[in-house]
């Protein structure tokens, strides 16, 4: 297994990050102890958040870096920069996962396990074995119809589409033209599985629980939700074939 890089993006996640990195690091130890990197991208975060970060740096020496960009711009063109950086360092397997510990740091060897026959690996909600906990009804609803609405207009056969726990080859980020990604929030996520899948990476889901923040407010909006709506028939426009 070549150098693995896991990249969280954040905005306003004083509360959570230092468990959430230091559950990271634990994690990556026992499943890539021979070589991984952790990356905080960080959006100028009025709480404080990008301070934790550098102290994290500092304490963990060379596991630890910081990209701290000049004001918020979104998930999507968080994550372009943290990909950017990780090719650059050489990366091999990039992971994506939430700063705010929804996704369980314990399922990272799952999912490098998986990039052994596969080139994007999905943490899945909505495969069996998956499964979502403290959602309310609405939010459950507005997180399946978006992933089956995708799925229709995609023609994909990928259950969870709007996750945010991947594990990318280094091929598959070079691949798929990032520099062209325009999605931000669910409609980045569809972009990129799409765009993989179109190219003929191989692609697998593996199950995993998603659990809700456990401190800080969620960035989801119903403007989030929006854009989604209205980019997926714009991305079939523009890549598919």
């Amino acid at each position: 297994m070549g150098p693995v890089w896991v990249i969280l993006p954040t905005y306003n996640e004083a509360e959570n990050l230092e468990m959430a990195a230091s559950a990271v690091l634990e994690a990556l130890d026992e499943a890539a102890p021979r070589a991984h990197h952790l990356l905080v991208v960080d959006d100028a975060s009025p709480d404080g958040t990008g301070s934790i970060a550098d102290g994290l740096a500092r304490a963990h020496g060379g596991a630890v870096e910081v990209l701290h960009r000049r004001r918020k711009e979104g998930l999507g063109r968080a994550y372009l920069a943290g990909f950017a950086r990780a090719l650059d360092g050489a990366a091999e397997l990039v992971i994506e996962m939430d700063a705010d510990l929804s996704h369980d740091p314990a399922d990272l060897r799952r999912l490098l396990a998986a990039a052994g026959t596969a080139d994007l690996v999905l943490g899945s909600r909505y495969v069996p074995g998956g499964q979502v906990l403290g959602w309310g009804p609405l939010r459950r609803a507005l997180s399946r119809g978006g992933c089956r609405y995708a799925q229709v207009v995609l023609g994909l056969d990928v259950r969870d589409l709007t996750g945010g726990f991947k594990c990318f080859r280094r091929e598959v980020l070079e691949g798929i033209d990032l520099p062209s990604v325009r999605s931000q929030g669910y409609g980045f996520q569809v972009e990129l599985t799409y765009r993989a899948v179109l190219r003929g990476f191989r692609v697998r889901e593996v199950p995993i629980v998603f659990r809700d923040r456990r401190a800080g407010r969620s960035k989801m909006s119903w403007w989030i939700a929006l854009e989604a709506a209205w980019r997926v028939p714009q991305i079939r426009v523009r890549d598919g074939v």
